[in-house]
């Protein structure tokens, strides 16, 4: 589906336009220049073919047709397209002039061609900065930078119009032109005498203004993120490019290094500020900008390096090489050193720029050893942070996890910067904490490769995370057996000492009494015996009542599916019970009373809500004990909240590692299934 930006139908034509008259001009200055006498007034003037300048102007008018059919409301794009009929026409031009300014019957319109390459083309500089002040958005900086860029672009239109109405003077005068061509179609006069101050003040402002479109540039890029930095960093990559070409034509002045080198001054930026609007992700920025400062840095060093093996060899040999022997030497060094040389650099330069993230190994193999050498919790994060930074070059990490208490666990490598992103720390498919990264600067931006790397090292760290939750849950754990257990023996001790111990010394003493009252007095010691009697019974009931807490007799005189059907029977409902015939001595005994506990728990939650008429009880025994129990009353309904019976129901199977789930149907009825894992004792 098309954006509603692209151009259509006739809009088409428009955006192509431009484009196509830039690409048009090109074989009509190739043929003027063909044409063009081998000397004369418009050789002199033109100093050389202007067809190569056209194809400048072509290539801008190409790439603003790709951004206009993309996107025909961007200001760049259009900028661009300015640009490029720029440099045609200029070109056009240069090659009018260099075949139709001849010293007799100028060609038509020759004035006009002579004062624009002169004196218009001076506002190639306005443009250009103009395109630098809107990259990549095709707006200008906000805020106060808005108002001074406004300044700038009048400042350009000055220092342009300033070369258009200078008279020329001194150097800038044009000999020997044939009647009928003027030089000077649009100066004013009355600057007589002062043109060369007029233009030198109109360069002066046009290249302060130049470099204030640069300064934005540098701000733009401080303050971009993400996608836009990577924008930035295409302009950056061409300007790396610039310079070493320019360095290169410097050292090796070949023929054509002087188009070579404006050629791609000139398209180099446009075509890196084309591809950073419309495709930045075509390949990873980042990579791209080291492998190019590795390679200039190398070029550098070889040219160097054979600079002075040639001037020692010259030196002791006292006496010029031949060119076989310069080749010979060029070659030499060039073998000797570009291998080990390029391969030094690019890890210098990827360790400098974008940290150790390419050592991708070695990043996770250290955080593994380090995790495995440390138990406390704290110390693992720290090694989780410290192996970001490292793995990424970047000066701030912080990684931060819940833990099973409800406060967080936080550990912190380096100084937070004004602005930070958050990445997820998940484990199995549950979010357990965070990791916190800068979210500006070079080292920030993460390619594919670096995702998977840093995916890498935050599963460590979730691992080492989810390792100290579960060790402070065993240790919870622990404490809460030890608790449970204590006062479980609280319970037993005050029950038989405030309770047997009274009781029994009470029988002690009414048995005494009976005895010396037996003699004299028969009837009163047989009630005295009665009542011990009945205390008795009541201790009796008391030592029951201790004995089914700590595990029900039921459970030992009738076995598991016993003591169930003994509890069906007490629940006044129709029962059908389900289960293998031999359960019995092949179950743990805390499993046996966990299946207890939990069976009498569903029969009560049915007695007291189901309203049901028929329950269903399975038990089946594999590698762990399933228990179901189904009945066909009213259901739960959606959204309640569990009550202590449902709670309790998943608190006895979760204590021996099993689970219990609770559901009802949307025609009523409620299912219990708990699993319990069997487990031999040892």
């Amino acid at each position: 589906m098309q954006s509603d930006d692209r151009p259509r139908g006739p809009q088409v034509a428009a955006v192509l336009a431009v484009p196509v008259a830039c690409v048009l001009l090109l074989p009509a200055a190739a043929w003027l220049d063909l044409v063009a006498p081998d000397s004369g007034p418009g050789v002199d003037v033109a100093a050389g073919p202007g067809w190569p300048w056209v194809v400048n102007g072509s290539v801008l008018g190409v790439l603003a047709a790709v951004i206009l059919l993309r996107d025909r409301r961007q200001r760049f794009g259009w900028l661009l397209a300015l640009s490029g009929i720029f440099w045609a026409l200029d070109g056009f031009a240069q090659s009018y002039i260099h075949a139709g300014l001849t010293e007799r019957d100028p060609w038509p319109a020759m004035t006009f061609a002579l004062w624009f390459l002169n004196r218009f083309g001076a506002y190639l500089t306005a443009v250009t900065a103009a395109l630098l002040l809107v990259f990549p958005t095709g707006r200008f900086l906000p805020g106060r930078w808005t108002p001074a860029s406004w300044a700038a672009v009048v400042l350009l239109v000055i220092s342009g119009l300033a070369v258009v109405v200078a008279p020329a003077e001194g150097p800038q005068v044009v000999d020997d032109l044939p009647p009928g061509v003027d030089q000077d179609p649009t100066s004013l006069m009355f600057l007589a005498g002062h043109g060369e101050q007029v233009v030198s003040t109109g360069v002066a402002l046009g290249v302060g203004c130049f470099f204030f479109a640069l300064l934005t540039v540098v701000v733009r890029y401080r303050r971009s993120v993400g996608l836009e930095r990577d924008r930035m960093r295409w302009l950056l990559w061409s300007v790396v490019v610039i310079v070493a070409v320019l360095a290169l034509g410097v050292v090796f002045p070949l023929r054509g290094a002087d188009y070579l080198g404006a050629f791609t001054a000139t398209v180099l930026p446009p075509v890196a500020m084309t591809v950073a609007i419309v495709r930045p992700a075509v390949v990873p920025i980042q990579d791209l900008l080291g492998r190019t400062v590795v390679l200039a840095a190398v070029v550098a060093v070889l040219v160097a390096a054979d600079a002075v093996v040639l001037g020692l060899i010259t030196l002791v040999l006292d006496d010029a090489l031949t060119n076989a022997q310069v080749a010979a030497v060029v070659l030499a060094v060039a073998v000797l050193l570009y291998g080990p040389l390029r391969q030094r650099l690019s890890a210098a330069v990827r360790r400098r720029m974008l940290g150790e993230r390419g050592n991708r190994y070695d990043a996770v193999a250290g955080l593994a050893s380090t995790l495995e050498s440390t138990d406390d919790s704290g110390e693992q994060l720290a090694a989780v942070a410290r192996a970001v930074a490292s793995a990424f070059g970047i000066s701030f990490v912080s990684v931060e996890v819940e833990r099973t208490h409800g406060d967080r666990l936080v550990t912190t490598h380096g100084r937070a910067p004004e602005e930070v992103r958050t990445l997820p720390i998940t484990y199995r498919d549950a979010t357990i904490g965070r990791l916190v990264l800068p979210a500006r600067g070079l080292r920030s931006r993460l390619s594919g490769r670096d995702e998977e790397l840093l995916g890498d090292l935050v599963r460590q760290a979730a691992t080492a995370a989810r390792a100290s939750q579960l060790a402070e849950e065993v240790q919870r754990s622990r404490e809460r057996l030890v608790g449970a257990r204590e006062e479980e023996r609280r319970r037993i001790r005050r029950d038989l000492h405030d309770g047997f111990g009274p009781a029994l010394s009470g029988i002690v003493f009414q048995l005494e009494a009976a005895r010396m009252t037996l003699a004299d007095e028969p009837d009163r010691a047989s009630d005295q015996i009665e009542a011990v009697s009945r205390q008795v019974q009541d201790v009796v009931a008391d030592v029951r009542r201790l004995v089914h807490d700590l595990r029900p007799p039921a459970l030992d005189d009738r076995g598991l599916v016993g003591a169930l059907r003994q509890q069906a029977e007490s629940l006044a409902l129709p029962v059908t019970i389900e289960a293998a015939d031999d359960l019995a001595g092949r179950l743990p005994a805390a499993v046996e009373v966990a299946a207890y506990r939990i069976v009498g728990e569903a029969f009560t939650n049915i007695a007291r809500h189901a309203r049901a008429g028929d329950v269903q009880l399975r038990l089946d025994l594999g590698d762990e004990l399933v228990i179901e129990v189904v009945d066909d009353g009213i259901g739960i309904a959606p959204g309640r909240v569990a009550g202590v019976g449902l709670s309790s129901l998943r608190e006895r199977a979760a204590e021996l590692g099993g689970s219990t789930t609770i559901t009802s149907g949307p025609g009523g009825g409620t299912v219990v299934r708990a699993l319990l894992p069997v487990r031999s004792p040892a």
